[in-house]
């Protein structure tokens, strides 16, 4: 039994990439799957139907249920960010659990919220942490920091409680040890199908310097990364190298970068339907997160299309790049500001960087090696579970 949070539809939002290769290849390799995915887009539950059809597939679907009145509030109170999962997914899903299952895998941490009664089989997969992604994070208001605390205080209740957990990265495994030093907790690869993703030629590439960040503003670490970017990086790539562009994308970004619409040179998308031709359109991604945990699909993608990347050692968590060879690496401003620079006037070392972080996604991102690791994770907690 799967529970995600998303359609499994391969461009749909960032953690729906794994869920795809997730379905598909557990499949393919004869395991027999009931998959129930909480969709917050009406669209990508259509495209999902349609990816993954019966009988070949089980997968079942549900739109988000809308939140409304007190019971909503108190519900949110007591299971902070247990909203997708509505009633009829609840139901459906206690009754196939109820029916016999092996292992129950719980795709993020919130789906926790589903498993409690089943943690000597449970499995959950967390891709970050909010302890992290929120450390350098200060609210300016009371619903804000309210709401800090709920987050910060179920995420611990839901790791202390469960036995078993799969990550991407080993500081993560290393934070969830930091809470519940009795957990089992299995380091897997992000899978990551490379090939989906058409390597842009030469001379496709932009003719001019475009720098692009491309993210949800609705996560912290892409909201602070674009505000680093455009208050302190920026301003000195802009003045360094005078014909640079500045263009960033992503959900709710121009009502979330509201004070830096007036800039010149400087374009601001939200709520784009389709990353590619941002990817294809940017000589190069800029993206500097001071604290984010987890594997950066943006990053991943950047690298998949052949866009060359600049970030911080936090962009690169889960990938292990190297600097200077499949993308720029820097945690300080000076550091960022100089290879972004260097990059922009040198379309030789574009090139090579580019191919480099081709192979480097390819290795990293191999769903085959995600899809052993997690078998053999599998196998762990169905021994664990029985013994």
């Amino acid at each position: 039994m799967i529970v995600m949070v998303e359609a499994p539809v391969p461009f749909g939002k960032a953690v729906a990439r794994w869920y795809s290769v997730l379905l598909r290849g557990l499949v393919a390799r004869g395991h027999r799957v009931t998959a129930f995915a909480a969709c917050s887009d009406v669209g990508q539950m259509a495209k999902a139907a349609r990816l993954f059809p019966a009988p070949a597939y089980d997968l079942r679907l549900y739109e988000f249920p809308r939140r409304r009145g007190l019971v909503s509030k108190l519900a949110t109170l007591r299971r902070p960010h247990s909203y997708p999962f509505g009633d009829l997914l609840k139901a459906d899903l206690a009754r196939e659990l109820a029916a016999g299952f092996d292992v129950l895998h719980l795709e993020e941490l919130w789906a926790g919220w589903l498993g409690r009664r089943h943690t000597d089989k449970a499995l959950v997969n967390v891709f970050g942490l909010a302890r992290i992604d929120q450390e350098l994070t200060r609210p300016p208001t009371w619903r804000g920091r309210l709401t800090r605390r709920l987050t910060l205080g179920a995420e611990r209740r839901l790791l202390r409680g469960f036995r078993h957990f799969r990550v991407n990265t080993p500081r993560v495994a290393a934070e969830i040890l930091r809470v519940n030093p009795h957990a089992n907790v299995a380091t897997n690869p992000f899978g990551f199908d490379a090939t989906l993703y058409p390597y842009a030629p030469d001379a496709a590439r932009p003719a001019s310097p475009v720098v692009a960040l491309i993210g949800s503003m609705g996560w912290s670490p892409s909201h602070s990364a674009a505000l680093r970017l455009l208050m302190r990086l920026w301003p000195e790539v802009k003045r360094r190298v005078p014909a640079a562009r500045l263009h960033v994308a992503g959900w709710s970004a121009r009502s979330a970068l509201r004070d830096f619409l007036h800039l010149p040179d400087v374009t601001i998308d939200e709520d784009v339907p389709d990353a590619r031709p941002h990817f294809e359109g940017a000589t190069m991604l800029l993206y500097a997160p001071e604290r984010g945990s987890g594997v950066k699909v943006k990053v991943l993608e950047a690298l998949a299309y052949g866009t060359p990347v600049v970030t911080t050692s936090e962009g690169n968590e889960g990938l292990g790049g190297t600097d200077g060879v499949e993308l720029g690496v820097a945690d300080d401003d000076a550091g960022l500001i100089e290879r972004t620079v260097e990059l922009l006037n040198d379309p030789a070392a574009q090139n090579r960087q580019r191919e480099a972080g081709r192979r480097l996604v390819e290795r990293v991102g191999d769903p085959v090696a995600a899809l052993d690791a997690l078998e053999a994770t599998y196998a762990q907690v169905l021994a664990r579970g029985t013994a």
